[in-house]
């Protein structure tokens, strides 16, 4: 079930002080336990997994489980991926303040907001549109003013936006969809899952050098499939 956009607004705009102060200490724990000690260790991903509210990107009825180390569901066969896993995946693509990057499956905006901590621009495509409007909503109202959503195909990239210095892919392709990587900028970084369908995948760190791919697997994974129009799951 998702969230109504203006239920949703309502429940950012009501916070609890007290029960914020328990999310913070929830978060610096989940940097602690989950990314330190697993080797993630870039600085200023490590200060975006502490500044993003997750609790607020996912349903309220969960939100005491945001921290844990797991992924969540978010509605229409959707997940919010597992904390690590998005701080890996941030950390991946080498991110610089003056970046423009392009996130592949929005979903809750979680992987959108922690982009816009670090970078300069991000770019994020959804093919749901209840997800897409949610997100776009949420990260209105949370003040990332530095994310654009759009509500599409995302194998077709966004062109009118490329070239991009790293493109980050939160669903499992089963080939790396060529558009994006004609929109990866010259040294540029993709990092993307890949392989079978509800099926183990493979994480892979795609570099583009002299307009050939350097390929290399990072990780046995398993994500929600990469849908493309007219092929809804």
């Amino acid at each position: 079930m998702v969230i109504p956009v203006y239920i949703l607004l309502s429940w950012l705009l009501s916070v609890d002080p007290a029960q914020e102060d328990a999310y913070k200490a929830e978060r610096e724990q989940m940097v602690e336990q989950q990314m330190k000690r697993r080797g993630i260790s870039d600085k200023a991903v490590l200060h975006a997994m502490r500044s993003v509210p997750r609790h607020l990107f996912v349903p309220p009825a969960i939100a005491s489980k945001a921290y844990q180390d797991n992924a969540l569901p978010i509605g229409h066969n959707q997940t919010i991926s597992q904390p690590y896993m998005v701080a890996y995946m941030t950390e991946a693509i080498k991110p610089k303040p003056g970046m423009k990057v392009l996130e592949i499956g929005t979903g809750s905006g979680y992987q959108a907001a922690v982009l816009a901590e670090i970078v300069k621009q991000v770019y994020t495509i959804e093919i749901i549109p209840e997800h897409g409007k949610m997100a776009a909503a949420r990260l209105k109202q949370l003040g990332y003013d530095n994310v654009e959503v759009k509500i599409g195909d995302g194998y077709a990239g966004w062109e009118a936006h490329a070239p991009f210095d790293a493109i980050v892919v939160t669903a499992g392709a089963e080939s790396v969809p060529p558009p994006l990587f004609e929109q990866l900028k010259e040294g540029g970084r993709m990092v993307i899952p890949v392989g079978p369908v509800y099926r183990t995948q493979t994480l892979k760190l795609i570099e583009k050098k002299r307009g050939k791919a350097v390929t290399r697997n990072l990780m046995p994974v398993v994500f929600v499939p990469f849908t493309r129009e007219g092929r809804k799951k």
